[in-house]
């Protein structure tokens, strides 16, 4: 699965950058706040609903495709062990969705697309993260352990991505701060209930 869906986000930045260019790409098939909010129309686009899903398979170039394909195989690959691709694709897909969502609520208002596939490959890496992080974390009071780590590195990837928010302005271009962390926390949340169904299905 990990395969299927690098394969497929390639394929589509391909067409979309040579048959009908990134930046028309974008608009009629990225993820624009404003469009959420019934504030602007784009006629013929990609449905409004369907967007969060569509913005994942867009990329504005090489390199934001190239970063985005390499954080997807090295951690798709080892959530996929866990997971298998089934649950890997539910929990990509849910996180492109958390990750518009979250996106929305940092600037609702905004006119400009946000596409790439970082906010749901941050759902991935969320999981990945939970899985196989090393540090030993202990039980606080009434909540576990596993309360705790899930905190911490929400916390911890929160701040990491507002300083990378605040070191870029109006330098690197845009980066889709708030779809990072929609995706990232999203992951956090789905990796007990997705193991729990994939070793449940086991039985």
């Amino acid at each position: 699965m990990t395969n299927w869906l690098a394969g497929s986000i390639v394929a589509a930045f391909l067409l979309s950058s040579f048959i009908w260019g990134v930046d028309y790409a974008a608009v009629f098939g990225g993820f624009i706040p404003l469009r959420a909010t019934g504030g602007l129309d784009v006629p013929g686009g990609v449905p409004v609903w369907l967007t969060p899903l569509s913005a994942a398979f867009l990329h504005a170039g090489f390199m934001h495709l190239a970063f985005n394909m390499l954080m997807l195989f090295f951690c798709g690959r080892f959530v996929e062990t866990i997971l298998g691709g089934k649950l890997l694709l539910v929990l990509f897909v849910i996180g492109a969705y958390a990750a518009a969502a979250t996106e929305f609520a940092f600037n609702p208002a905004s006119d400009s697309p946000m596409i790439g596939a970082s906010g749901a490959i941050s759902a991935v890496l969320g999981t990945y993260a939970l899985l196989y992080s090393q540090r030993e974390v202990k039980a606080i009071g009434p909540f576990s352990a596993n309360f705790i780590r899930v905190i911490w590195l929400a916390a911890a990837w929160t701040i990491i991505q507002l300083m990378v928010g605040f070191v870029s302005f109006g330098g690197l271009g845009r980066i889709a701060i708030g779809a990072h962390i929609g995706g990232f926390i999203a992951g956090l949340i789905l990796t007990r209930p997705l193991v729990h169904v994939r070793f449940k299905s086991k039985r």
